[in-house]
């Protein structure tokens, strides 16, 4: 991991989606954790390459079944929460 995630946290909505795809939220969080922003553009990408290094809040984005999730880590890593982006 890049940085640290925190306690880790998904809503009811992203894990019950997850699942429909055989897919658990931890598949998320690793991506995410490991720097694979997933579905951002260019400068958001940046953003949280920064982030890692200033502290600021890290957001990925991932389209599943086309259904888009974040995974967000918060400013003081406390948590990393995996919602879908109609949750946000």
């Amino acid at each position: 991991m890049l940085f640290s995630l925190g306690r880790l946290v998904a809503t009811p909505g992203a894990i019950q989606h997850l699942a429909e795809h055989d897919l658990t939220p931890l598949h998320l969080i690793d991506r995410h954790g490991s720097g694979d922003w997933g579905d951002l553009g260019v400068s958001d990408k940046k953003s949280n390459d920064q982030a890692i290094t200033d502290g600021s809040r890290i957001l990925s984005a991932y389209i599943v079944a086309g259904e888009k999730l974040y995974v967000i880590t918060e400013w003081d890593r406390s948590y990393t929460t995996v919602l879908l982006a109609s949750e946000y």
